[in-house]
């Protein structure tokens, strides 16, 4: 995981934690997101030469997918017929019917350091059994070399 660096918008050092999708400037907070959006170039634009057009932007919206994800990003990158399978299994749903799983995953979203409280969380039966229920989903265990009987 990358250590936070300088934010572009406030300068505050170590804060950085977040990157603009179009671009890649780091920011620190939803203030100076929004301070960037603003004046926000996307990367395409910025490195075209003067004179020259850049690419048109792909029809399915500003950000895609390979804005969001860097390179050392990539190898973590679940495919999306992975991931709809997690809304279609009901050993998950069952679980996420847990009010204090709920109030777990409420409080790691809106936590400032989640990468701290999900090592704290962890520590957790109820949300190991969460994070094993969705890890078997999208990356099920090879079967073991068994013969058949």
């Amino acid at each position: 995981m990358r250590v936070p660096g300088l934010c572009a918008e406030c300068g505050t050092g170590g804060a950085a934690r977040y990157r603009c999708p179009r671009c890649g400037t780091a920011y620190c907070s939803v203030p100076c997101c929004r301070t960037h959006r603003e004046r926000c170039q996307p990367r395409q634009e910025r490195d075209t030469p003067a004179g020259q057009e850049p690419p048109a932007a792909p029809p399915s919206g500003p950000w895609s997918l390979e804005d969001i994800l860097g390179e050392e990003d990539e190898q973590d990158r679940v495919p999306l017929q992975k991931l709809k399978l997690l809304g279609e299994s009901q050993e998950l749903r069952d679980l996420l019917l847990n009010p204090h799983l709920r109030q777990l995953l409420l409080t790691l979203d809106q936590a400032q350091d989640k990468s701290s409280l999900l090592r704290k969380l962890m520590q957790e039966p109820l949300f190991v059994e969460f994070a094993d229920c969705c890890l078997g989903i999208v990356e099920p265990p090879e079967k073991e070399n068994v013969l058949p009987e």
